[in-house]
Order: C-alpha cells, then structure tokens, then sequence
C-alpha cells in the first residue's frame, strides 16, 4: 500500500477499514523500528518529541492513522 508523505483526513477517509489496518501496521512497523534505534543510541536519555525528526514523523503519521482506527472501532493488531 502506497502511505502519502502527509497523512490527513481526506487520505484516510478513502480507505476501507481493511485498508486503514494495512496502513496502520506499516507506520507503526516504521515507528517501532527507527523509535528501537533511538532507544538504543540514546538509552536512559530518550525522549520522543526531543528524537530526530525521522523518528517524530514517523510517530506522528502512525498517530494519526491509529486515532482513525480508534474512532472507527477498530482494533490493529501488531506482532510482539
């Protein structure tokens, strides 16, 4: 699935709940990934919104579709 650069409300809402879960587990694959980096480089001194702006955008796009997924009553599932 193609993820647009930026994310928003009209994007999301052309996206059947199949499509919105797709969307979600890769930008929270993508988040987890970069945020695991930054946890590792930065250890006891990590803070997120202080992180690199790869890692905040990262976070901030998965948000945004995970809020959407809330609001629909949906539920994303992510491996452990």
């Amino acid at each position: 699935m193609k993820i647009p650069d930026h994310v928003n409300a009209r994007w999301m809402a052309t996206l059947v709940d199949a499509q919105l879960i797709r969307a979600e587990t890769q930008l929270h694959s993508v988040f987890h990934r970069q945020e695991t980096a930054e946890k590792t480089r930065a250890g006891g001194r990590y803070v997120l919104l202080q992180g690199p702006s790869d890692l905040v955008n990262a976070w901030q796009r998965w948000l945004l579709v995970n809020n959407e997924i809330r609001t629909r009553g949906l539920v994303a599932r992510h491996k452990a």
